[in-house]
């Protein structure tokens, strides 16, 4: 599976319009059913390493969360840098190759899943980590990485506009854990012609970096680019209250997204506890506001394909 192959046509109806229309179905954690299948996510580049190495994987991913009935795919982009490629000895030009390949791949998969059946409009999300993503030492989920939003911005700005060259039908500005970065991907994302959500990690009702979700959701309020705000890769007890805040300050369609509520051992490199996500939990969400709802780490098919059932019902 290469970048020449033939590029399916995205959906003809604009993201943003879909919003109004109704509540979308996300996927689930892409690292989620790479490891399910076999697949080692040791490395620093997570799942963006099979981007070079497995692609037709990661195709086979997006395909397993549309049979199960995501609306949306997130691309592999998320550890996706070119800093991160680099590092790995991959030049410029290869990284921007393979930034766009994340976004093909789920168009892949959404038109091997029209010719498995499946009718229903898909979207594709280019998926946009925060920059403690490229560090991976978990500082993702700290924030405060001692750049300015200037310094931060810049960072960004590159791998977006690779992938806003792929025609990504929404980014996911995702796992922010710092309200300092999100105001710099609301930045960032300027003049892009791709719209956006943001959505934060958080701890309770504070970013990871502490700040309140009002002055963080309060930053995108007023930017015609962001056109959903909200949480991932959080505990599912906090979702509800975020939610309310979200749609409070911003006005806008929510997205959530959270884990499986087990924690994650980085000692043991291993998730412990056991799973507080209910598919029921998702009608209380969309009732708040909730118009984007699916799963993060550890949330598989299984689990979209039980919320998807639950909100056609």
């Amino acid at each position: 599976m290469t970048s020449e192959s033939p590029q399916p046509p995205a959906s003809p109806v604009p993201f943003a319009e879909a919003l109004t229309a109704g509540t979308l179905v996300l996927d689930g954690g892409m690292s989620n059913q790479l490891q399910a299948a076999g697949h080692d996510l040791s490395d620093e580049l997570w799942s963006a390493r099979l981007l070079a190495e497995r692609p037709e994987a990661v195709a086979e991913a997006h395909l397993a969360y549309a049979e199960a009935g995501a609306d949306v795919a997130i691309t592999a982009s998320y550890q996706a840098t070119f800093e991160g490629f680099a590092r790995r000895g991959i030049g410029r030009a290869e990284a921007a190759r393979l930034l766009a390949l994340s976004v093909e791949l789920a168009r892949q998969a959404s038109a091997q899943a029209r010719e498995k059946g499946v009718t229903r409009p898909l979207w594709v999300a280019a998926s946009v980590g925060p920059y403690g993503a490229m560090l991976a030492d978990g500082a993702e989920y700290r924030g405060r990485y001692g750049l300015t939003p200037a310094e931060l911005e810049r960072f960004h700005r590159p791998r977006m506009e690779a992938l806003a060259a792929a025609r990504p039908d929404v980014f996911a500005l995702e796992t922010v854990p710092d309200a300092d970065e999100g105001a710099a991907l609301v930045r960032a994302v300027r003049g892009l012609g791709v719209p956006a959500w943001l959505s934060y990690t958080i701890d309770g009702e504070r970013t990871r970096a502490g700040q309140p979700l009002e002055e963080a959701f309060a930053l995108a309020a007023d930017a015609d680019e962001v056109v959903a705000v909200g949480v991932n890769c959080c505990a599912p007890q906090d979702v509800s209250a975020a939610v309310r805040i979200a749609a409070r300050v911003t006005g806008k369609p929510v997205v959530v997204y959270p884990n499986s509520g087990e924690t994650w051992d980085a000692g043991a490199r291993a998730w412990q506890g056991r799973s507080t996500f209910t598919p029921e939990q998702v009608l209380a969400w969309r009732d708040a506001g909730a118009r984007l709802i699916g799963g993060c780490c550890r949330v598989g098919p299984e689990a979209i394909s039980s919320i998807a059932r639950t909100l056609a019902a």
